[in-house]
C-alpha cells in the first residue's frame, strides 16, 4: 500500500536522510557540478543521476493543497470496483485519499510556494514583452532538424500532453494586452492573449500574499484520458457497448460527437499527428479487447473495457518510458536509466525470466513495486508543464509520400493539417502513408530560432489569431514559474554568470543580451532552455531534464495501477503478457502491416525509418 496515507505528514523531511544517503546525494551533486553527469562513464553517471533524483525528491516536491480551499471536486462514493478499475476522472487511485490526482485538482509545484512570483502586469508583459521575445529569438528562419529522431516524436508528445494536463478554456474577459512596436505586422494592437483560468477551489478569503494556484482539467494520472475521456459522459460516447470496444474514426458512428462544441477537431491544438496517434491507440484498445475476449470468453463488455483500458494505458507508459524518451535523449546513460525505470538494472531479460527479483526499484524497476508519494500528495506540476513547452519539434512543411514506393502524394503546411482540416487528410490519404511520411521526416530541434512560423500565426478554430511562441513565454510568467537563472538555483544548479556562459553561441548571446537589456536574471525560462548547449544525444536541455528525472519516475511511483496493483489479478495474465510483448513497432505493424519494410531491423519506432525503394543494409 502507499507510503503516504491519511494523516501522514505531507513532507519529504524523512526521505533517505540517513548518513549513507547524505553521502550519496552530496557526492552526486559534487560530481555533477565538477564534471557533469553526462561526461561521466555510464556507471558513475547512473549513480550520479540516482543521487540527484533522491535530492530532487527531498527538495522539489511542494504541496499546493495547503493553500486555503473551497468547493473541492467530490469523488464518487467508494466502491469495490475502485480496487481494480481506473475511474474516468482519476479519483480513487489512492484509496485512502480518493481526491488525489483527480480531474479538477490543483497542479503541484517543484519550487517552494514562497518562491512563486506574483503575476503582476509589469512582470508578465515587459522585461521584455513576450511578442518581442517571439520575434527576436524564436522565429524559425529555416528548420533546424533533430536528425536522430523522426516526426512521430512530435505527434506522440502532444498525444501524451493531451492525457497529462490542461488548464482549461480561458475566459474572454480581461485578456492580457501585450503592447506592440509600431511596425509589428500583427493585425491588432495591442496583442490580446487570454488569461489562464483562475483556480475555482482557491478560498477567496485566503490571506494576502497567498500564492496563486491553478487546477488541472485533466486527470493527473497516466491513464490515457486523451482516448477515454475524463468523465463518464465522455467515456460512454467513446464506447460501442459491445465487447469492450471503442468507436473508430471510420465507423458509422465516429468518436467525434454530433455537438460541435465537443468536437475535438475544433479544440485548439488538434492536428493530423494527434489524430493519427488517437486512431492508432483506439485500434490498439480494440485489439486488446479481442485478445482478452478469446482468453476469457465469459467476460462481458464492461470487464473487457476496463481490463483493456488498463493494458492500453500501461503500454503507452511503457512506450514513452523505454522508447520515446530514450530516442529524444539518447545519451547512453539516460537510455540505461530510462530502461531501468521500467525493468530495473536487472534488465528486460531478467524480468521475462524471473519477474521481480527485488523490492528495489533500482534492481527491478518501478512497475509492480511499492506505491510511494514521497510524503507529498501526487500531482503534476506547473514546472513540469513549463519544460514540456516543445513546439519547435513540429515542422512547418510536410512532404507526404507513399509507403510503397516513396512517391510524392502532396506537399502541405502545418496550417493545412491542423484543426478540422486534419480530418480531410484522414479521409483522403491512407494511414500507412501518413505514418510513413512522419516516420521518414525529421522534427525540429528544441532550440532558439526554430519555433514553427505557422504557430506564431496560429489560426484558432474560432478564427482568432494567436502567437503561440509569445503565449508560451507569457504563460510561464503568468503561472509564477521562475526565470531561467532562478529556476536553476532552485534546482541547486549553478546559474549562468553571463550570456555567453548561458548558451556558448556568441551570436545568440549577443541577441539575448540586447533583448534583455544586459540583465541575465531577466532571461525567461524557455529562452534559457532553448539556448543551452545540449548534452550528447539530447533534443532538449539538461535543465529541463532535471524536472524529468524527478517527475518521470514519480508518475509511476505514485500510481497504484503501476505499482501494487500492477499484477495479473488486476490486469489479467493475458493483459500483462500483452504489455510485456509489445512495443510501438509491434503496434504499428499490427494495424498497418504495409509498414514492415520501413521499420525492418529497427528497435525503436521513433528513430528515422527506411526510405521505400532503398536497400536496407
Amino acid at each position: 500500500m502507499s507510503k503516504q496515507r491519511r494523516g501522514a505528514p505531507r513532507t519529504t523531511a524523512g526521505y533517505r536522510r540517513s548518513l549513507p544517503w547524505r553521502i550519496v546525494t552530496a557526492g552526486a551533486e559534487w560530481a555533477d557540478r565538477r564534471v557533469g553527469w553526462d561526461r561521466l562513464p555510464v556507471v558513475p553517471g547512473l549513480l550520479t543521476l540516482l543521487g540527484l533524483r533522491v535530492r530532487l525528491r527531498q527538495e522539489n516536491l511542494h504541496d499546493t493543497g495547503r493553500v486555503p480551499s473551497v468547493g473541492l471536486p467530490d469523488p464518487a462514493s467508494p466502491s469495490e470496483t475502485h480496487k481494480v478499475n481506473r475511474t474516468a476522472d482519476g479519483s480513487h487511485n489512492d484509496l485512502d485519499e480518493p481526491r488525489m490526482g483527480m480531474a479538477g485538482t490543483r497542479f503541484g509545484r517543484n519550487i517552494p510556494l514562497e518562491a512563486i512570483a506574483p503575476a503582476t502586469p509589469a512582470d508578465v508583459l515587459s522585461t521584455p514583452n513576450p511578442r518581442e521575445v517571439s520575434r527576436a529569438l524564436l522565429t524559425r528562419d529555416g528548420l533546424v532538424p533533430a536528425t536522430s529522431v523522426n516526426s512521430l516524436v512530435a505527434a506522440w508528445l502532444q498525444f501524451m500532453v493531451r492525457d497529462w494536463f490542461s488548464h482549461g478554456t480561458s475566459p474572454t474577459e480581461r485578456p492580457w494586452e501585450v503592447p506592440l512596436v509600431h511596425d509589428d505586422p500583427w493585425p491588432e494592437h495591442p496583442m490580446r492573449i487570454m488569461r489562464t483560468p483562475d483556480d475555482p477551489t482557491r478560498d477567496p478569503q485566503a490571506p494576502a500574499g497567498t500564492p496563486d494556484t491553478r487546477v488541472n482539467v485533466s486527470s493527473h494520472w497516466w491513464d490515457a484520458s486523451q482516448i477515454y475521456g475524463t468523465n463518464e459522459t465522455e467515456q460512454r460516447q467513446m464506447r460501442t457497448g459491445e465487447f469492450g470496444r471503442l468507436h473508430l474514426w471510420d465507423d458509422e458512428q465516429s468518436p467525434i460527437p454530433s455537438d460541435p462544441s465537443r468536437d475535438p477537431s475544433r479544440v485548439p491544438g488538434f492536428w493530423l499527428g494527434l489524430a493519427m496517434m488517437h486512431d492508432l491507440f483506439t485500434r490498439e484498445h480494440n485489439a486488446i479487447c479481442d485478445h482478452l475476449h478469446v482468453a476469457y470468453p465469459s467476460w462481458g463488455d464492461e470487464e473487457l473495457f476496463q481490463r483493456a483500458r488498463l493494458v492500453n494505458a500501461a503500454l503507452l507508459a511503457k512506450i514513452h518510458t523505454v522508447e520515446w524518451t530514450p530516442a529524444v535523449i539518447s545519451h547512453p546513460t539516460t537510455v540505461t536509466a530510462l530502461r531501468a525505470n521500467w525493468w530495473g538494472l536487472a534488465g528486460e531479460r531478467a524480468h521475462r525470466l524471473f519477474g521481480r527479483i527485488s523490492d528495489s526499484e533500482v534492481v527491478s524497476g518501478i512497475p509492480g513495486g511499492e506505491t510511494d508519494h514521497y510524503g507529498v500528495p501526487y500531482s503534476l506540476t506547473e514546472e513540469f508543464v513549463a519544460v514540456y513547452r516543445m513546439h519547435p519539434l513540429v515542422r512547418d512543411d510536410w512532404h507526404l509520400r507513399s509507403a510503397a514506393d516513396d512517391a510524392t502524394l502532396r506537399h502541405c503546411t502545418l496550417r493545412d493539417i491542423s484543426g478540422p482540416g486534419a480530418l480531410k487528410f484522414l479521409e483522403t490519404t491512407e494511414m500507412p502513408d501518413l505514418l510513413y511520411s512522419f516516420g521518414t521526416l525529421h522534427p525540429g530541434l528544441v532550440t532558439l530560432h526554430n519555433f514553427p512560423r505557422f504557430l506564431q500565426e496560429f489560426e484558432r478554430p474560432d478564427g482568432h489569431l494567436q502567437d503561440l511562441a509569445a503565449t508560451d513565454i507569457l504563460r510561464s510568467r503568468e503561472l509564477g514559474v521562475p526565470r531561467y537563472n532562478e529556476f536553476r538555483r532552485l534546482l541547486r544548479l549553478r546559474p549562468a554568470a553571463d550570456f555567453l556562459e548561458l548558451t556558448g553561441n556568441r551570436a545568440w548571446a549577443e541577441q539575448i543580451e540586447r533583448l534583455y537589456d544586459g540583465d541575465i536574471e531577466k532571461v525567461d525560462l524557455m529562452v534559457g532552455l532553448y539556448a543551452e548547449k545540449l548534452p550528447t544525444g539530447f533534443a532538449f536541455s539538461d535543465t529541463a531534464f532535471r524536472i524529468f528525472v524527478l517527475m518521470a519516475s514519480r508518475r509511476l511511483n505514485s500510481d497504484r495501477f503501476f505499482t501494487e496493483c500492477y499484477t495479473p489479478e488486476v490486469y489479467s495474465r493475458a493483459g500483462m503478457a500483452w504489455i510485456d510483448d509489445n512495443s510501438m513497432i509491434t503496434v504499428l505493424l499490427r494495424h498497418h502491416p504495409e509498414l514492415r519494410a520501413a521499420v525492418a531491423g529497427l528497435t525503436n519506432a521513433f528513430v528515422p525509418w527506411h526510405t521505400a525503394g532503398r536497400t536496407v543494409t
